[in-house]
């Protein structure tokens, strides 16, 4: 009896000892708990298998994080199920002739990456029809909580409005032959080391921080394209169309039109909502992150406020979260954001179980593409999922194959890291990879 217990024993032992739990708990020791560069980082770790419904390896799972850009993905969830198969570019409605348009935060309008501009095209039909903007909606500042101010020179971080226009941003591309401004009303306002010659060496561009004074030095290297953000308002971006339309087409509503739109208003669609989401989660587009959340708050509460919808969200849609998160932009600009590995395991199977996966592995990035062009590269279509990164900080939340063919859910957190964010990455790769390979 006791030689059968024994044995017993050692086949229990040799079972636990084999299980992928110590196998997953051995490669994170080797890959990221011990590793040199990682040693006073704070890391978090959840691999969760959906076919059983069971976490295969968690460490501290339940701990808060600064995500980043991981944040993109409760923005992303909250697209796709709220905003429709295409972007509502506009409400319209008639009133006598005159038409009254609202905006929506549809960030596309006149953006370089989207050529058809429906919206534009509208606008252009109704020329004899006198257009007047009403702005109600709006219930936000340009900046997110917790930006860093000192970043507003940087096109990674566009001021947000009602009515976007151009991304928000100026660009100057070309060469000193043949520079061209987008939008060309900055042209004016562009300074050089040679007065307002355009024949100058592009090079970083400044801004003075409270007005859309540009300023460019000449250097030795010459830039292809340099962008930055310039100060919004609805005055500027009606200033904008109308000079794309050729025509002062649209005036601004001065307090007696400005009532919400009514039920008979009808909706201009701009772009394919999909389209939009794709290129925000592929190159980590913030501006476009920022965008969306507030179209979706537009669309659920006829106003565009980042506190409200947030609020709206956690209580409805993510009130399962296991640990409630921070949650206070679109994009993880702000390090306010605090959000546990587990809540991005609950967030990507939620979106698993919800929306098709043609749709999902459409919109995320896989091995080799968007953000994770040098990583994960020989599992292209195995891996999906997020990277985000702030100084010291990265992220990383996805689905990925295994050897055996299943799939599972993953969610890598390091905060405070004291060594570059690729080396952290592939710390990251290592480990991810090597759960795949043992799974």
């Amino acid at each position: 009896m006791r030689i059968q217990l024994f044995f017993l024993l050692i086949i229990i032992y040799s079972f636990t000892a084999c299980s992928p739990g110590k196998k997953f708990a051995k490669s994170a020791e080797a890959s990221l708990l011990s590793n040199p560069e990682l040693k006073t980082a704070h890391i978090g770790i959840s691999i969760y298998d959906p076919a059983t419904g069971k976490y295969v390896y968690d460490y501290q799972g339940d701990h808060y994080f600064i995500p980043a850009s991981n944040t993109k993905l409760l923005m992303c969830y909250a697209a796709m199920k709220y905003l429709g198969d295409s972007l509502e570019g506009l409400k319209v409605e008639d009133h006598g002739g005159q038409l009254l348009i609202f905006p929506t935060g549809d960030p596309t309008l006149l953006h370089p990456d989207f050529k058809n501009q429906p919206v534009i095209d509208f606008l252009k039909k109704h020329e004899n029809n006198p257009i007047i903007l009403i702005d109600t909606s709006w219930r936000e500042k340009s900046l997110g909580f917790g930006w860093a101010w000192d970043d507003y020179e940087s096109s990674y971080m566009a001021e947000r409005s009602a009515l976007p226009v151009y991304g928000n941003v100026l660009t100057v591309s070309g060469n000193t032959a043949n520079l061209q401004f987008q939008p060309d009303l900055f042209f004016s306002h562009l300074k050089n080391d040679k007065g307002n010659s355009p024949e100058f060496y592009l090079s970083d561009i400044r801004r003075a921080r409270d007005r859309n004074d540009f300023e460019a030095a000449r250097v030795s290297r010459q830039k292809s394209e340099a962008s930055i953000p310039f100060i919004t308002n609805d005055s500027l971006s009606i200033l904008l169309i109308n000079q794309s339309l050729h025509k002062d087409l649209i005036t601004q509503s001065h307090g007696w039109f400005a009532v919400p739109p009514v039920s008979s208003a009808y909706k201009i669609h701009s772009q394919p909502t999909d389209s939009l989401l794709k290129i925000t989660m592929h190159r980590s587009d913030n501006f476009f992150a920022e965008q969306t959340l507030l179209m979706v708050s537009e669309k659920l509460l006829g106003l565009m406020n980042d506190g409200k919808i947030i609020d709206t969200l956690l209580k409805t849609d993510y009130k399962d979260m296991p640990q409630k998160p921070k949650w206070v932009d679109g994009s993880g600009l702000s390090r306010y954001n605090l959000i546990t590995p587990r809540d991005f395991v609950f967030l990507l199977n939620k979106m698993k179980n919800e929306f098709d996966w043609n749709r999902i592995t459409t919109i995320l990035p896989t091995g080799g593409t968007g953000t994770f062009s040098n990583f994960y590269k020989n599992y292209a279509g195995r891996f999906y999922g997020k990277t985000g990164t702030l100084s010291n900080q990265v992220a990383m939340s996805g689905y990925i194959k295994s050897k055996s063919g299943k799939w599972l859910i993953c969610s890598v957190l390091v905060n405070n890291a004291m060594t570059s964010a690729v080396n952290v990455r592939k710390a990251v790769e290592q480990f991810v990879k090597g759960v795949a390979e043992r799974y």
